[in-house]
């Protein structure tokens, strides 16, 4: 069995304050996160111990988890089991990341995200020849705001092709179709996050080789269908899994329709799933 798991903690702090996140220069209190803490861990014994599925790790913290040394330590511990296939986790990469070098650079990736107004270039550059260094998988992205379309550019221009930027396409923007080529140029795959993909009725592997799993092992198919369909740590989660119909009428997340069936985006980014690069990249697509 290959099961792809997205974590999501209670941890929803962030150092940064970018104007369309709610997550913004959010303070978690103490006891938040002895608890996103605790929960880490449990959920990281239980990888550990679940050796007859190989396994595939996404952690998608509300807020910014590499900050916290318990997510470093668990990727860290997780890269070194011969049944996790890949353990990756979506940052704004401001932590250091020399700690990577701990880490086994065949297992861990990075989805990275670039915040102009909130680091420089400079620096976001710095920390990417740095994964580079150590042999770490790792994809770049921004949020394709008019406004920093010119940045979005510059830092296309100062990555190696080697390294995958894709682009998200920003919540409420509508983009004509000079805006699209525009960030086309960047990002071929942009043109999957500029519209909402139908998906009520459609198959999808969210809930047969991919679920959601909250601080407290509760089992969601995915992110954005509440009902859920088992729990870790009872071992209910394995009768669960089994092809499913997607129940929302669109998905707009590419976290989401990555893994609906008729698009095909599971072969698209074959090896890369969850740090978001594509098969084959750069030779493939640019």
């Amino acid at each position: 069995m290959n099961l792809s798991i997205l974590y999501r903690g209670p941890l929803a702090s962030c150092n940064y304050d970018c104007p369309y996140c709610p997550f913004a220069k959010r303070h978690d209190p103490p006891e938040l996160l002895r608890a996103d803490r605790a929960d880490l861990a449990r959920f990281t014994d239980w990888v550990a111990a679940t050796d007859d599925v190989r396994l595939s790790v996404l952690f998608t913290p509300w807020g910014e988890g590499l900050t916290r040394s318990w997510y470093r330590e668990a990727m860290v511990r997780l890269s070194h089991l011969e049944h996790v296939e890949r353990v990756a986790i979506q940052t704004n990469l401001a932590a250091r990341p020399d700690w990577l070098a701990e880490a086994d650079p065949a297992r861990v990736a990075l989805w990275t995200t670039y915040h102009p107004g909130q680091v420089t270039r400079e620096r976001f550059l710095a920390r990417c020849d740095r994964l580079r260094e150590l042999g770490v998988r790792f994809s770049v992205g921004v949020v394709g705001f008019p406004e920093h379309l010119a940045e979005a550019r510059a830092l296309r221009a100062a990555l190696p092709d080697e390294v995958y930027l894709w682009v998200n396409a920003a919540e409420g923007h509508r983009y004509d179709a000079e805006q699209e080529a525009a960030w086309t140029a960047l990002d071929p795959l942009f043109g999957y996050s500029v519209r909402p993909h139908l998906s009520l009725g459609r198959p999808c592997h969210a809930g047969e080789t991919a679920v959601s799993v909250n601080g407290d092992g509760t089992v969601r198919r995915c992110h954005f269908i509440a009902a859920p369909i088992g729990n870790l740590y009872d071992g209910s989660w394995r009768a669960a899994l089994t092809p499913r119909a997607c129940t929302n009428a669109v998905c707009d997340c590419h976290i989401g329709y990555v893994h609906l069936k008729p698009l095909g985006l599971r072969e698209v980014f074959a090896g890369g799933v969850l740090e978001r690069i594509p098969a084959g990249w750069p030779q493939r697509s640019r």
